[in-house]
């Protein structure tokens, strides 16, 4: 029987199981890098669509994020050929962030029809689609759009 002075064994890391615990890091780590350019384009999309343009303190605005976090996204977006930016002007989608935005955005409708279809209200989809979107298969996804179009027959 155990005592209180008995010390808990310590699970030793092996190396394989350290890199493999980097590994699940470095995957994750790069899923939310995705999904965040993803956000960035779609916002972009939606402000020159409704604006003309998109600067700096829109983005922010619309994110709910500093202008400070803005510029070093929109840094590593431009890094990644999505957006064209020079300081102090508009920030545009190149040609891979425009096809980016519209596969995003039509994910996203895709969501927010499917969680419309079980009943939930639209400010209840719109808030779980955000997260939802950015997670789910292409099968998932296919799925989804099938329910939703027999729903809208039914």
């Amino acid at each position: 029987m155990p005592t209180a002075t008995t010390k808990k064994k310590k699970t030793a890391t092996t190396p394989r199981t350290q890199l493999a615990q980097a590994d699940i890091h470095r995957r994750t780590r790069s899923a939310h890098a995705v999904e965040i350019a993803e956000d960035y384009v779609e916002a972009i999309a939606v402000l020159i669509e409704s604006a003309g343009e998109a600067r700096v303190v829109d983005i922010a605005r619309s994110l709910g994020v500093t202008h400070v976090t803005v510029t070093r996204t929109v840094a590593r977006l431009q890094r990644d050929g999505l957006v064209s930016a020079r300081p102090y002007r508009a920030i545009f989608l190149t040609e891979t962030g425009r096809k980016l935005a519209e596969r995003v955005r039509k994910r996203h409708e895709i969501v927010v029809a499917f969680l419309r279809a079980l009943g939930l209200s639209d400010q209840v989809a719109r808030t779980d689609a955000e997260g939802i979107e950015h997670h789910v298969s292409k099968e998932t996804l296919a799925a989804f759009e099938r329910f939703t179009n027999a729903a809208r027959r039914a």
